[in-house]
């Protein structure tokens, strides 16, 4: 089985330090799955920039699928005003229809001392490397991309988010609520905050996050097969209902969600070495795959392998039928859990 290749963890704090240092570059590509860092980084550059205007220094800023190579070319020459450095930011480009590229490229080849320019994708979207300006960029500018954080350095961050509101942290606590809720750290801003709130010791607990955490689908998938593995059929079903009543879930997601776990649990039910599943199954957090491998002894491979097999024939079905989808999906978990039943 080929292993995952695993992508470099960001070294943020590295990268703040090195920012304040050595000060801004003249030339940035700044993207990432992790907007949290991104837009924390860019909070930074602003106030290097322009250290008297604070936060409400407001940087020139381009929104265009085209950006107009003249009108650019005015912006980085414009002395800047009250700051010892311009801050120039080009978002929401069509990094593949950029309109003229080389004209574009010629304007950032003579960026002053004084100012930054700074190129942010649509948050979310990786840049293509088949772009003129994404390989400019990449070979002129810097290029930092910020990935979710691993799993020490994201709950350091928890914890130190939870400090703030006058709370300790059970590790087991933070290790929850990554699950229940993600990993990414806009999401859990909000959840830190509302757990903070509820919880009444002066430590925060397991079951503290069980009882207000909002819970990412992913998490419920989990809950569903483990349903399936203690013979709970019912509470099973109730967890599909669930999933397909909320409005982000769609059926090819679900469906597609489901196919994963139930061969990331044949995986573990084969392998018993958490860094060897880690790597092939492409996790972040070594105890989601001890969760994994304690979960997969609820079933036998075959049953696994069954599963799997059972929800590719599903999303053959949805693709080339014109089929029920929540019916279709709903048949599916009752013929993997008649599978498990007969075991």
């Amino acid at each position: 089985m080929k292993k995952k290749k695993k992508d470099p963890t960001l070294d943020y704090g590295a990268e703040i330090r090195k920012l304040k240092e050595q000060g801004p570059r003249r030339l940035y590509l700044l993207w990432g799955e992790e907007d949290y860092l991104r837009d924390d980084f860019m909070k930074t550059l602003r106030k290097i920039c322009a250290p008297d205007e604070g936060e409400d220094f407001q940087s020139r800023i381009f929104k265009d699928a085209q950006p107009d190579p003249t009108e650019l070319r005015f912006a980085i020459d414009t002395l800047p005003f009250f700051s010892e450095r311009s801050l120039i930011e080009i978002r929401e480009m069509d990094y593949m229809k950029p309109g003229d590229p080389d004209a574009l490229m010629e304007v950032l080849q003579d960026i002053p001392d004084y100012c930054t320019v700074v190129f942010l994708p649509e948050q979310g979207e990786e840049p293509n490397g088949k772009s003129k300006i994404v390989k400019y960029l990449r070979d002129y500018g810097t290029e930092i991309r910020f990935t979710v954080q691993d799993q020490n350095m994201l709950i350091r961050w928890i914890t130190r988010r939870f400090a703030y509101y006058g709370k300790g942290l059970e590790i087991e606590a933070a290790q929850r609520l990554i699950w229940l809720s993600g990993d990414q750290m806009k999401r859990l801003i909000p959840e830190i905050e509302k757990i903070a709130a509820y919880a009444q010791g002066e430590k925060v607990t397991v079951s503290d996050v069980n009882a207000v955490a909002n819970r990412i689908p992913e998490a419920d998938i989990f809950e569903l097969t483990d349903a399936i593995a203690d013979r709970r059929f019912n509470t099973a079903a109730g967890i599909l209902a669930d999933l397909l009543e909320q409005r982000d879930s769609s059926v090819p997601a679900i469906l597609s969600m489901l196919s994963n776990q139930f061969r990331r649990l044949y995986l573990a039910a084969q392998i018993k070495s958490v860094p060897e599943l880690m790597n092939l199954c492409g996790l972040k957090y070594d105890f989601m795959a001890r969760r994994l491998l304690q979960s997969s002894r609820g079933f036998r491979p075959e049953q696994l392998k069954k599963a799997v097999e059972l929800c590719a024939q599903a999303d053959y079905r949805l693709k080339s039928e014109g089929t029920d989808e929540k019916q279709l999906l709903k048949e599916t978990l009752m013929r993997i859990a008649l599978e498990v039943s007969d075991g």
